[in-house]
């Protein structure tokens, strides 16, 4: 099967070293998806992979294709450089000695660590949420009141194109700052970090993206993005970090730093991490929101796709542990220690439900506000998939991508500038006004430029106004503009070089049109009536433009419910996001999803292809099978190991080989990391037959190894040393998982999906894997499947099947 070598990665380039990424080659026209072609064609189902079996690239092409302009990408491909996790615990000799040895207590110790880690990753994501808040306020605040005074003093003197030359270097400048430090130290820190969470979650090892130098990096560029005057928030970024200081928090030590605090060693493996990971993303939409509860939700909902119950609790008290400790110190920073009235770092202010009430003949309005949100977010994220696209394609240098961030950066400032300019919403300035930086410019004495507040404050502080201020306070055009001109800044920003959500753009384009939404409404209804109140349609307009762009329901539900501090809008809400996700499922998937895709990374849903309960195990499975024996020579082992055409992750042990070198029956299962361990240690005999002891490993040698394992070429074997042997029964797993061949696919995939497997053996009536094995093995090479068709429809149907099951590689 021949390969196109791309550069793509999450942030649309390769790592330093230049690393090129193998993917699985497929067609670059979709117009033959739905033919059954014979020979070298493209076969194509629903909106799966494609692929080409005959393709070959000459030298020729390849020397052309080695420093492109334009790099072709196609995201019905699956990327050969991503790995799976093992969330099976290998239950091997070791394994189960350990937890034989372990008493009641020990194990009632584990628990109560595992609150303590919980405790821990809630504690330290409140404190980074505090300091991105503080940092945000502070840099923003000196920004826009250095633009503030520049166009007051210009207003009256004129040369306001002073003014608009300052604003647009200050946010270049900021956004310059936080894109150079993505772009060239840390690309995995680009975006809200959501979808990278997501595949980790589903069992996907996306590189680098829980290293302490990644979070360093996030959280320096949220704070330059949001500060610079991008149409972004510092939400989605939170999940990310929350998961990043989860991942490093319950390993008891960091690589990064190369510092082994010998703490918390029991759960370094990936079962463990996982479940951390988990309470870590909750308690990042915990900080972002003040939403507990949501940030179980969502949890469940987006990330988590193994789910224990026993989880639940320390998830939730990480999320309370979280939202408490933001609380405790933006209190001590504003002056009121203790007072916690700051639930999140957006605070939408409550909604009194005895003044802004809701009636039955407005559930139809709800209705329709939520299909118009669908409609938004389904152009939102068409649009989106096609300006990444086109940067996966020819913006995929760093100073390339650098250069289009400062650009947005500008644009956004003239476009903000110029719209203040030419308004002329001018409206009273009151006693009670909470607008923090007024802005009179060609306003009468007395009053403020509406658009202004709009666009001359941070995000956050935009919704909250849109949400609140009193009726009248907008006119429909300011509205009606602010929206289109929004919506566009908010595409064309998502996507770029910088660490950034889409949370609070989403939400204030929403507020916006839903504001404009009810301010129609008023002119129907009669000028005493409440129902049509502007800002109640504000936060039904927000939801459904949300809901619209990530198709999240249950969570999203809860999150803006807490964040509103009222519960009667639950079901309105509800309603509302549930309409838009059906409304935008039809037209496209939701952006995180679509951004998963376009990285090509394999990512398992929740149920198999609904065409696919007429294929068997036998069929889709790969062959031949590499196996070991029991007790192996050396010399075969670091051979195996070696060969990248067999790169797998993992290896079944057989009895003895019959006469016609066929395997024997399966003895158990070994992985690639643990033959490397043994390797390094040496763990092997001079002849099988000898007997001699050999050096005694523990878990512990295998636990300092995680994550990082050595490669196989680092490891020096003598001649001698490849004629020894190896006894592979105590480090194997005698209990691998097994089906056999005429297993349904459906049922395959069930077992891959809520197991968390990485590896499935099928036997045959004998229970020998002379047939094959499904993997999901190594990196980086090619699938060499030797599979044997009986007709064009078996191809097609079996080669979209791997695609999909034979995706964790």
């Amino acid at each position: 099967m021949a390969n196109i070598a791309k550069k793509v990665s999450w942030s649309s380039r390769g790592d330093d070293r230049g690393e090129r990424t193998p993917l699985l080659n497929g067609a670059e026209d979709g117009k033959y998806s739905n033919r059954q072609l014979s020979g070298g064609a493209m076969f194509h189902i629903g909106r799966l992979s494609t692929v080409d079996l005959e393709e070959e690239i000459t030298p020729e092409e390849d020397i052309v294709r080695s420093r492109p302009k334009e790099i072709p990408h196609n995201e019905k491909l699956l990327s050969l450089k991503f790995e799976s996790l093992d969330y099976d615990n290998s239950e091997n000799q070791l394994f189960l000695e350990e937890e034989r040895r372990m008493s009641h207590m020990g194990f009632r110790c584990l628990e109560i660590t595992r609150w303590v880690i919980c405790g821990l990753i809630g504690f330290l994501t409140g404190l980074i949420a505090c300091m991105i808040d503080i940092a945000v306020e502070k840099l923003a605040g000196y920004k826009y009141l250095a633009v503030k005074q520049n166009i007051e003093k210009y207003t009256e003197l004129g040369g306001l194109s002073i003014s608009l030359i300052l604003w647009a270097v200050l946010n270049s400048a900021f956004v310059m700052l936080g894109s150079l430090a993505v772009a060239f130290l840390e690309p995995i820190a680009a975006g809200s970090g959501i979808p990278q969470i997501k595949c980790f979650l589903n069992g996907v090892k996306i590189p680098r993206v829980v290293r302490l130098k990644t979070l360093v990096i996030k959280v320096f560029g949220v704070i330059c993005s949001v500060a610079g005057g991008l149409a972004v928030g510092k939400e989605g970024p939170m999940i990310h970090s929350g998961a990043v200081v989860a991942a490093g928090v319950s390993q008891g030590r960091s690589t990064s730093l190369k510092k082994d605090f010998k703490i918390f060693e029991y759960f370094r493996r990936d079962t463990e991490k996982r479940d951390f990971v988990s309470a870590g993303a909750a308690a990042g939409v915990s900080a972002a929101f003040g939403a507990p509860v949501g940030g179980v939700l969502f949890s469940l909902e987006e990330g988590a796709s193994f789910w224990n119950q026993l989880l639940t609790w320390r998830i939730f008290f990480a999320s309370m542990v979280s939202t408490f400790t933001l609380n405790f110190f933006l209190s001590i920073y504003h002056g009121k220690p203790g007072q916690l009235s700051s639930p999140g770092l957006i605070n939408f202010g409550r909604f009194d439900s005895d003044s802004v009430q809701y009636n039955l003949y407005e559930i139809p309005l709800f209705i329709i506000m939520g299909a118009l949100g669908g409609v938004l977010g389904a152009l939102f994220n068409i649009i989106n998939y096609w300006l990444t696209i086109f940067r996966i394609r020819y913006i995929h240098r760093p100073c390339l991508q650098v250069m289009e961030a400062m650009l947005v950066a500008a644009v956004t400032a003239t476009v903000s500038f110029a719209m203040i300019y030419f308004s002329n919403d001018c409206q009273p300035l009151g006693q009670d006004n909470t607008e923090e930086y007024p802005l009179q410019l060609f306003c009468a004495d007395g009053e403020y430029n509406s658009m202004a507040t709009a666009f001359f404050n941070t995000p956050e502080r935009s919704v909250r106004s849109l949400f609140h201020n009193p009726p009248g306070t907008y006119n429909p055009v300011t509205l009606g503009v602010f929206t289109l001109a929004y919506f566009a800044l908010a595409v064309w920003t998502y996507g770029l070089t910088v660490s950034a959500g889409v949370f609070i753009p989403s939400l204030l384009i929403g507020a916006a049109w839903g504001r404009l939404f009810g301010i129609l409404l008023s002119f129907i209804a009669s000028s005493q009536s409440i129902w049509a109140d502007p800002g109640k349609y504000a936060l039904i307009g927000a939801a459904a433009q949300l809901g619209g762009i990530v198709r999240m329901t249950l969570s999203l539900t809860v999150i803006l419910v807490e964040a509103t501090g009222n519960v009667t809008y639950g079901f309105p809400i509800m309603l509302v996001l549930m309409t838009a996700k059906i409304v935008g499922d039809y037209f496209i998937e939701g952006l995180y999803d679509v951004h998963i895709k376009l990285q090509s990374v394999p990512f398992l849903h929740w149920d198999a292809p609904p065409t696919s309960h007429w294929l068997t195990a036998r069929e889709v499975m790969s062959s031949p099978v590499t196996c070991f024996n029991r007790v192996e020579k050396v010399g075969r082992i670091v051979d195996v190991l070696s060969n990248t055409s067999t790169n797998h992750n993992g290896f079944p042990v057989v009895s003895d080989t019959t006469e016609n070198d066929e395997p024997g029956k399966i003895c158990g299962l070994i992985l690639r990391s643990q033959l490397i361990v043994l390797l390094k240690h040496k763990v092997f005999v001079e002849r099988a037959s000898s007997r001699l002891s050999q050096r005694k490993l523990q878990l512990k040698d295998f636990r300092d190894a995680y994550p990082r394992f050595p490669p196989i070429q680092s490891i020096h074997v003598s001649q001698d040393e490849r004629e020894c042997m190896m006894d592979l029964t105590e480090f194997m797993n005698p209990t691998p998982y097994t089906v056999p061949q005429e297993t349904s696919l459906p049922r395959v995939f069930k077992l891959f999906r809520a197991l968390g497997l990485r590896h499935l053996v099928v036997v045959d009536n004998e229970n020998r894997v002379s047939v094959s094995l499904l993997f999901y093995c190594g990196s980086r090479s090619a699938f060499n499947l030797q599979l044997i068709f009986r007709d064009a429809q078996n191809i097609s149907a079996i080669l979209v099947v791997l695609l999909v099951i034979v995706g964790r590689y």
